[in-house]
């Protein structure tokens, strides 16, 4: 990923170029002692900061931000903050499409680039694929595909799970697509990231095994 000019600080960390970060949390406390002063630094710095939110925390995180003096109306450039529902995002039409998404996110931040923001900051709640939707178990293959996109760009993009509601099988899955997790409070490269090509592989060869009933073989190692 190409480098930012201004590094970015996150949860004890600074990022000198275009992140794909997974962050977990187990209360919304813990994650907007985390995530906010994330948000509240790419607006003071007149910088994209765009989120994906559950509909019915989309008020919440409003005044959050208004509290944090970051507000739609005090913006200072048409643009430069977003909160978006799922509606709007990844569970358009009542359905996940990975790639319909992909393209989105793609066209997001091409948006911030054409609109003159230095860098866009996305920071989503992943819940929405606890939804009873067609498509939502896409999720995995979505986060390790995303992985292929975002190189091209040198923005900022934070995915945020909630520990009490994934299961430990799919945790372990999302933490495999990112190349950097925040957890504890703390952001770090991650070590246990498997680059997109191999990750998929994978993910073929566990599905051809569910479907002719053999057992699949176990995570490989990165």
């Amino acid at each position: 990923m190409s480098e930012i000019n201004h590094p970015v600080r996150l949860a004890g960390a600074e990022i000198r170029s275009g992140c794909h970060a997974c962050a977990f949390f187990h209360t919304p406390e813990e994650e907007y002692r985390a995530l906010l002063p994330f948000a509240t630094e790419g607006f003071d710095r007149g910088e994209r900061v765009f989120q994906l939110v559950d509909p019915g925390q989309q008020p919440e995180r409003q005044r959050r931000l208004a509290e944090a003096g970051v507000t739609e109306a005090a913006a200072r450039r048409q643009g430069q903050l977003e909160v978006r529902a799922w509606e709007g995002a990844y569970l358009r039409g009542g359905r996940f499409d990975q790639h319909a998404m992909l393209t989105l996110i793609q066209e997001e931040l091409d948006a911030g680039k054409q609109a003159g923001f230095p860098i866009t900051r996305l920071w989503a709640n992943m819940e929405w694929a606890l939804e009873d939707l067609p498509g939502v178990h896409d999720i995995v293959e979505y986060e390790s595909r995303l992985n292929s996109v975002l190189p091209r760009y040198h923005d900022v993009v934070v995915c945020s799970y909630d520990l009490v509601r994934f299961s430990a099988t799919i945790v372990m899955d999302i933490l495999r697509t990112h190349p950097w997790v925040l957890i504890g409070g703390l952001l770090q490269e991650n070590p246990f990231y498997v680059p997109p090509d191999k990750f998929l592989d994978e993910l073929r060869t566990r599905r051809d095994a569910a479907v002719s009933g053999r057992a699949a073989p176990g995570p490989a190692a990165s």
